[in-house]
């Protein structure tokens, strides 16, 4: 056998005995060069054989490469648990985490075009105004000099120096493009004295330590209502910079109300706050465009140097398929190679479907799907080859028209020699694939086998729940819910809405759709979601660290708690593994950690609780025969029979497990923590938390990402009981099977960005089909074979 055949044998990813998460010892073979799909149910194993198995050992042995010094920089990454993984590539993950809500961020910052923008702005831009820098909305202009002393040749020598940095940055908002304003009558009742509880803030009442300070500082009177204070004591009260004083004989640092709410509350990111103090923050500021910038974020001098007319704030506001044609029209053979290369990255974002964003879009407003072909942008015109790319769900947020430029990608990036592998529930995705892995036959412990290998054709006629429904296309309904009443929208305008007049039908299953870009969401969040009564259940992801589950996501462990407590006669915090009854070896973490600088952090079953997290003492605690670690122990459903009757019956937790059993959730544990939970795991979990929610109007946004073909029936049952218990249900989706299920559907377009952001239909499903005026109509008239 010649040396070349040799080389040629391996052509297969092997894996032997994966047994990451709820994978059950998994064995197999996939083809290189050819794109493989990976379906099954969610929580079936996909994720943990595609992502925590195959892509984190490819990235941790190129890590290894790299020189114990560079590692150090680098995150640390464990050897999954497998007994042999062979034949891997690189690998190059595009997932689908949702890009960081820093507000910071752009789609300009998040890729390459906003530095190759800065660059091309400082060689061409008229008049000169300074480097790159200059033209970047985060880099303050400063200036300083003064004395430095340093060491030469055994010697202390002195000499003057100066810097000069000229940034981007607009100095008013900082570079933010928004600058936010305190509304005191939210902070305070002014006819009212600190001794009577004038401040409203969460957590200053008028015997809470907060206030204390205040009432103690000697700088205004605690029992003269606030409207009374001279302007020096306003001034101190409100806006007195931090100083070191005494107060009650303990050291402290004083500084006015304003000041203190500004570093506390403000400076967080709004979705890691606690639910009251993210209201409170809600009505007390409000947030304006900055009048000096025009909301640009950039400085007077960084929009005074143009090219061609044009500043970088204009280019950054463009739309990307305009601005792309601007680029194509500069002809500078000194910048040529810059301009060829921020000329593909923008010809790559038209081409994904993504024209009609602009640069200057905050990341964090990206949809899941944009932000995962944003991520693909870099990848596109790569002319690397036998590489490994690996896409976790790329149809979520695309509309059927879009969906098939994906598939073209995926295609193209295979034809290119490299292997694709993809973790997918559309039926229009999976159709494409060479070969075919179906996980399951359930969720979580149900799940984590192999089910089926091969292709599209064999999976059809395979018996597995995937190959069932492959072929499942919901029907028209026969008669629709009629909508007595309506919300009016009246001249819409967020974002690309042009003047939208549109009344939302309430008491029945609204969809609201249109292809990506078109403007549902700014509809929806525009002129919906702040209404009295309308509870938005988006998608942006559920922060929890290990130590978070679903028992205490959803509030189940306060209940759980309490029966446990009065039982037994104890306190409740016994029952908290984040509290007093914590194991004091692991600090109820249930295993314990050791670090070893630059190789993986070990991690090892606590031995003296053995990972039950709790004290042994509390363990002897019962309720209903169980302890509070078997509690924990026990899945959704389990659990809900349990506290359902008998010696356990506690009312308020069955209706949480009730919830969570609705949304499809009945397999999981209920003490397992929230970072092994899949993403449809995550929002079904965030669906039932806000099902208890006092609202009238449930918005929900894309619910159907992440679920199987086989729970998109059981989605679509939830939403019908919904609006049968008199809720009205309004749906942004793309999914067929919910157009489908609606009862009234508002179409958005006819195209993305300044193409669309119009009502082109309004009417039930079967009008819509029968019309087929829209893009919308033509791919629901073909999907339910009209």
């Amino acid at each position: 056998m010649s040396e070349g055949a040799v080389a040629d044998s391996h052509d297969l990813i092997r894996v032997h005995g994966a047994r990451v998460n709820n994978l059950k010892d998994v064995s197999i073979e996939i083809p290189k060069r050819r794109l493989t799909a990976f379906t099954g149910v969610s929580g079936s194993g996909k994720s943990s054989l595609v992502f925590s198995t195959i892509a984190a050992e490819s990235q941790r042995l190129i890590n290894e490469t790299y020189s114990a010094f560079v590692q150090g920089f680098m995150p640390t990454l464990a050897r999954p648990d497998v007994d042999v993984l062979d034949g891997l590539t690189t690998a190059i993950i595009v997932d689908q985490e949702r890009m960081g809500s820093n507000p910071r961020s752009t789609v300009g910052t998040a890729t390459d075009a906003g530095a190759m923008l800065r660059i091309l702005f400082s060689r061409l831009g008229k008049p000169h105004v300074g480097s790159p820098q200059a033209f970047s909305f985060n880099v303050a202009s400063i200036s300083g000099a003064g004395a430095v002393a340093f060491e030469k040749g055994g010697r202390t020598v002195k000499e003057r120096r100066s810097f000069n940095i000229v940034g981007g940055m607009c100095p008013r908002c900082e570079g933010r493009g928004m600058v936010n304003d305190i509304d005191l009558g939210e902070l305070y009742d002014d006819a009212k004295s600190l001794n009577d509880g004038a401040v409203t803030i969460p957590g200053y009442g008028a015997d809470s330590w907060n206030m204390r300070m205040y009432k103690e500082s000697g700088l205004v009177d605690p029992d003269v209502p606030i409207r009374k204070y001279t302007k020096k004591q306003l001034q101190d009260f409100l806006y007195k910079e931090p100083t070191r004083t005494k107060i009650a004989n303990i050291n402290m640092t004083y500084e006015g109300l304003v000041v203190r709410i500004q570093k506390s509350m403000l400076s967080k990111d709004r979705e890691s706050m606690q639910p009251h103090i993210r209201a409170f923050v809600d009505r007390a500021v409000t947030f304006s465009v900055c009048g000096e910038c025009g909301g640009t974020r950039l400085s007077d001098t960084a929009r005074s140097s143009k090219i061609k007319k044009i500043s970088i704030a204009d280019a950054c506001a463009m739309q990307i398929s305009d601005l792309a044609a601007w680029v194509r029209g500069l002809e500078e053979p000194s910048v040529a190679p810059l301009l060829k290369a921020l000329g593909e990255i923008l010809e790559s974002f038209v081409e994904i479907g993504l024209g009609y964003l602009s640069l200057d879009r905050a990341s964090g407003t990206l949809s899941g799907g944009e932000a995962q072909r944003t991520k693909m942008v870099r990848h596109l015109g790569s002319p690397l080859t036998d590489v490994t790319y690996v896409f976790d769900e790329p149809s979520i947020g695309m509309h059927p028209h879009d969906i098939q430029r994906m598939n073209d990608l995926l295609l193209r990036l295979r034809d290119k020699g490299n292997s694709v592998l993809v973790v997918e529930h559309k039926p229009e995705v999976i159709a494409i694939a060479d070969h075919v892995v179906d996980l399951g036959p359930g969720a979580g412990s149900r799940g984590g086998e192999i089910c089926f290998e091969g292709t599209v054709g064999e999976l059809r006629s395979s018996g597995t729940i995937t190959g069932r429904h492959l072929d499942d296309r919901a029907r028209l309904k026969d008669e629709v819910r009629v909508s007595k009443r309506a919300m009016e929208v009246r001249g819409a305008d967020t974002h690309n809405l042009r003047d939208v007049d549109v009344d939302v039908p309430l008491g029945v299953l609204c969809v609201v759709t249109g292809v990506a870009g078109s403007g549902k969401s700014s509809l929806i969040d525009g002129s919906v979601a702040g209404r009295d009564g309308v509870v938005l259940v988006d998608q942006t992801p559920i922060r929890g660290s290990r130590r978070s589950n679903p028992a205490t996501y959803t509030g189940l462990l306060d209940p759980i708690r309490k029966a446990f407590a009065k039982t037994n006669g104890v306190k409740p915090a016994l029952f908290s593994a984040n509290s007093e009854g914590a194991c004091p070896v692991c600090n109820g973490a249930g295993v314990v950690y050791t670090e070893l600088g630059v190789m993986a952090t070990v991690e090892s079953p606590c031995e003296e609780c053995e990972g039950k997290r709790f004290q042994a003492s509390v363990l002897e605690y019962k309720l209903g025969g169980r302890d509070i670690a078997e509690v924990l122990a026990m899945s959704v459903a389990e659990a809900k029979e349990y506290f359902g009757e008998g010696e356990a019956k506690t009312p308020a937790a069955h209706k949480i497990l009730e919830r969570l059993d609705d949304v499809g959730l009945g397999y999981l544990t209920i003490g397992q923590p929230l970072t092994t939970l899949s993403g449809g795991e995550r929002q079904r979990l965030k669906l039932a938390t806000h099902l208890g929610d006092k609202g009238g109007t449930f918005v929900l946004d894309e619910p159907t990402t992440g679920l199987h073909l086989a729970d998109v029936e059981q989605l679509l049952g939830l939403l019908d009981r919904l609006v049968d218990a008199g809720k009205s249900v309004i749906v942004i989706e793309h999914h067929q099977a919910v157009m489908a299920h609606a009862d009234w559907i508002i179409d958005l377009g006819p195209g993305a960005g300044h193409d669309g952001g119009r009502v082109v239909f309004e009417g039930t499903p079967a009008e819509l089909v029968k019309a087929r005026s829209t893009l919308t109509a033509e791919h629901l008239a073909e999907y339910v074979g009209a």
